[in-house]
């Protein structure tokens, strides 16, 4: 039965077996897709992570109280006493879509569900929306692999399972959904439905804007892309007013909303789309004033000389500072070779450098046929033939192609951007091989089998990083517990977080403020649903290094800061591996495993200390100068009883590289005399299940106590 064969027939559409097979592997794809992001709903069905639960409360807030009172809010319960405006520093996008969505599709289900869900459902959604894309640039073969390649992607799918409530998932749906209706527009013959895609592809883009931030990434594509459109396509009386329209829109969208902002349009933001928008204007002046004649090489002198006028606004601009510049970090997305001289900026793990084995773990033999479809692209043979991918569309592929690869070296974070890349250049590089592959004529029987033979190595490729190595495969890496049960830790899952904020809730009262390090603040303040000073936003680093010094100082000192703070009670986060519960009468134990006791460094750092003061040449064990003289080394209950080394069995009282600090329980503020009294400590540490084990400690501020 051949391809174009009518199936049936409704009204004047016609449905074909070609379009059984489209929503057939389209179905596929979301399946496959939303089963991988289903993994960690087995472990319990909780929100992921931290910034989820934020967006959470803020969502929940719009749906009680209203979109107009949402917008006016300023929330009293984080970064205290200060508070913080919601809609002007958050992704309000993303409230306003979950709350939509959640009025219209919720049914019975809890808002918490909801939002439970929503990623999982609108990321594996978002497999339809890269088909249609990939389509414009390489025909729809190539959009189907570029669906099935997108569902299974490592870095898109582990910043988008079920409960990461955050904004990349919607983020890249509206990314990508706003840049194929833009060049859906740029490709259509009819001018009508043009100009109607480009007014929805400027909106949706702006959507993406305020969604994520990380989107932002998109402008530098299109604007080299506009930068190249004279040069690639020849009807410019229509780029004439359809671009400058899109860009136009686009910008005055973003400027309306409170993020990205004024600063984003009138910025360096702006400056990346405007420049390139006023080049491909006067760049269709020229062609039209010379009749064409020399255009190329005017052009690109006059793109030369943009460059040059562009380099030297950007270096005035490090001394006047009239062009508005984004944060540290969507700098160094641009200029991999900036540093940070932050401490807080470093500490992050998102913010880790990627490296050669992080790209290939999340990229595998993509890499190797994505560079494929580079070397197809600009070969003679398929420059000439248009058949397959027409030149502004080449153009634009290969662009988003290595600008992708290029901003992903700087952060892990920033992978999902190269796999995006990858999954472009991948799917029209195998599209455009398996076309050629399927014209070769050999005898019946041999050109069957090589064709098989030709599906059964593709399919063998791409499906050997899902289930190879055992261990450490694509699947297995989604197949995490949600943070709330494990702390961020590599430990089983236990309830220990979630007891802890709702005997928060329950137990104290409820004008009460807690001091705890940043990374915990959304789960307190959307949880027990009391005051925290600093939380995840990390909106005032001067706040979180106060925090970081009241950690690091003397009990006293410590005491008389959160006096001043006004705060009630202070909680810390630990991990350990029980060693010795069932062969000694003392349990032993080493500490380490990734709560606040392995963040001593970058506390000691943040607060502009020395870490070595606290901490020994390995950068982990503890002096005792540390469990003595601080505060936290007080608050760990905890302490060390012995040295170890594994190698050799050896033991010493005192550490010697290369040892491993044992340490008994031993709670250090539990009089009415001491600066902090221990109020509450989650159920693993009196009782658990699991050697590995974690944390949460809860000390309520001693007001009357005297240094």
């Amino acid at each position: 039965m051949d391809s174009q064969t009518i199936l049936f027939k409704s009204g004047t559409c016609n449905f074909k077996l070609n379009h059984l097979v489209i929503i057939g592997v389209l179905i596929l794809a979301f399946s496959v897709s939303l089963l991988l992001r289903s993994q960690p709903a087995e472990y319990g069905f909780e929100l992921n992570e931290f910034d989820p639960f934020f967006n959470f409360r803020a969502t929940e807030y719009m749906l009680e109280n209203g979109f107009s009172e949402y917008f006016e809010w300023h929330d009293d319960k984080s970064w205290y006493p200060t508070g913080r405006n919601i809609s002007h520093n958050s992704q309000f996008m993303l409230h306003v879509t979950a709350a939509t969505t959640y009025q219209i599709f919720g049914g019975n289900l809890s808002l918490y569900d909801f939002t439970v869900l929503f990623p999982a459902i609108i990321g594996s959604l978002t497999v339809i929306v890269i088909f249609g894309l990939v389509r414009l640039f390489g025909g729809t073969l190539s959009g189907l692999i570029a669906s099935l390649l997108f569902a299974v992607s490592l870095p898109i799918i582990i910043r988008g399972t079920i409960g990461w409530f955050k904004s990349e998932p919607l983020g890249i749906f509206y990314g990508l959904l706003g840049l194929y209706l833009f060049l859906s527009a740029i490709r259509s013959k009819n001018k009508k439905t043009a100009f109607v895609k480009i007014i929805f592809g400027a909106i949706i883009m702006s959507f993406a804007m305020s969604s994520w931030g990380g989107n932002q990434f998109f402008v530098i594509p299109i604007g080299l892309f506009i930068l190249a459109l004279p040069f690639v396509r020849k009807d410019h009386s229509f780029l004439v007013w359809s671009v400058p329209l899109f860009v136009g829109l686009f910008l005055c969208i973003c400027g309306l909303f409170e993020r990205p902002g004024p600063h984003f349009a009138l910025g360096l933001g702006g400056a990346i789309l405007g420049i390139p928008t006023i080049f491909l204007i006067t760049c269709v002046f020229l062609h039209k004033i010379t009749n064409g004649k020399n255009f190329v090489r005017n052009g690109l002198v006059f793109l030369l000389l943009i460059m040059i006028i562009g380099s030297s606004v950007l270096i005035i601009n490090q001394e006047l500072h009239f062009l508005s510049l984004p944060s540290f970090r969507y700098l160094n997305a641009m200029n991999p070779f900036l540093t940070s001289t932050d401490p807080l900026v470093d500490s992050i793990a998102e913010h880790t450098s990627t490296s050669i084995d992080y790209s290939f773990l999340f990229h595998s033999v993509w890499m190797i046929f994505a560079g494929i479809g580079i070397w197809l692209l600009l070969s003679k043979k398929f420059i000439e033939n248009e058949s397959f991918v027409k030149n502004d569309m080449k153009a634009f592929a290969l662009i988003v192609g290595i600008t992708g690869l290029y901003v992903s070296a700087v952060f892990v974070r920033l992978e999902l951007f190269a796999s995006i890349s990858l999954i472009i250049l991948a799917s029209i590089g195998i599209s455009i091989l398996t076309k050629e592959i399927f014209k070769i004529k050999f005898s019946e029987k041999k050109n069957y089998l090589f064709k098989i033979s030709y599906i059964i190595i593709i399919l063998f490729l791409f499906i050997t990083p899902l289930i190879y190595p055992e261990n450490s495969n694509w699947i297995n890496n989604l197949d995490a517990p949600p943070t709330i049960l494990t702390g961020a830790t590599s430990h089983p899952p236990v309830n220990d977080w979630l007891e802890t904020m709702e005997w928060i809730k329950y137990n104290t009262p409820e004008n009460s403020k807690i001091a705890s390090w940043w990374d915990y603040g959304y789960w307190i303040t959307t949880l027990s649903d009391r005051t925290t000073y600093v939380d995840n936003a990390t909106l005032n680093t001067k706040e979180i290094k106060k925090m970081a010094t009241i950690l690091m100082s003397s009990p006293d000192d410590s005491w008389q800061m959160l006096k001043e703070m006004d705060a009630d009670y202070v909680l810390v986060f630990l991990s350990a591996q029980d060693i010795g519960s069932n062969s000694s009468e003392t349990p032993l134990y080493v500490l380490g495993q990734g709560g606040d006791e392995t963040k001593i460094f970058w506390f000691g750092k943040i607060a502009g200390l020395n870490p070595y003061n606290y901490l020994n040449s390995d950068s982990v064990t503890p002096k005792l100068n540390f469990y003595d003289n601080t505060m936290l080394g007080n608050m760990i209950p905890f302490t060390p009883v012995i040295y170890y080394q594994p190698q050799t069995g050896e033991n010493s009282q005192i550490y010697k590289p290369g040892f491993v600090e044992i340490s008994k329980k031993l709670i250090k503020f539990d009089k009415e005399t001491d600066p902090l009294k221990l109020v509450y400590a989650s159920p693993s540490y009196y009782n658990s299940m699991y050697p590995q084990q974690i944390y949460v400690i809860v000390y309520e501020v001693n007001k009357n106590y005297s240094p």
